[in-house]
């Protein structure tokens, strides 16, 4: 996965924080990706309830894309949520 995450000041100049923010993870089907990326996001940020999420699975069914929209306090916080994100076993793409 070579996909970097945008940085600090790019993420100021592009929204006003606290706001919702989009991840998008996607990795194969069956490993339980969609709950393990909603835990990794409320852990990461101190959320009291798992974030706003959506799971679609790709034709073949071999895949699964999840999104996940929470309400992050700040650009830093996005750059913490990729880094955690990208540890998940199983991330192929993240965006």
């Amino acid at each position: 996965m070579d996909h970097q995450p945008p940085t600090v000041e790019l993420l100021e100049a592009r929204h006003s924080f606290p706001c919702p923010f989009t991840f998008k993870v996607i990795g194969a089907t069956g490993a339980d990706l969609p709950a393990r990326a909603s835990a990794c996001v409320q852990g990461c940020l101190g959320l009291e309830a798992p974030p706003p999420s959506s799971v679609k699975t790709a034709s073949g069914g071999r895949h699964e894309s999840v999104t996940l929209e929470p309400v992050c306090p700040d650009a830093s916080s996005v750059i913490d949520v990729y880094a955690a994100l990208r540890r998940l076993e199983g991330v192929m793409f993240l965006f």
